[in-house]
């Protein structure tokens, strides 16, 4: 059996690099395709158009806490825990029922 010796002297890295780079292109979007566009509802708008310090949660009560826990002194009112809890997954429950 006789081996071909042709590829030893022909460059590899050229025709694979070849390869590669027209198959990228054609991957490629044209130049003037137009793009996708994105519209807010408006309750996101209004939303989005709060002032950072009317943010979900309460900094001041945050830092409290951390001072609290920092401190050793605070207390986790474990009925309260639960209770929220259960009332997660009440919600979640009908939630999947309706």
């Amino acid at each position: 059996m006789k081996i071909d010796d042709s590829l030893k002297t022909s460059p590899v890295g050229v025709t694979t690099t070849q390869a590669r780079s027209s198959k990228s292109t054609e991957k490629a979007a044209p130049v003037g395709a137009p793009s996708a566009t994105v519209q807010l509802s408006p309750q996101v708008q209004a939303m989005a158009s709060k002032s950072p310090s009317a943010g979900v949660f309460d900094a001041k009560k945050v830092e409290e806490i951390k001072a609290a826990i920092a401190s050793g002194t605070f207390q986790v009112d474990a009925e309260k825990v639960a209770d929220g809890l259960l009332e997660s997954v009440s919600d979640m429950i009908s939630s999947r029922k309706g």
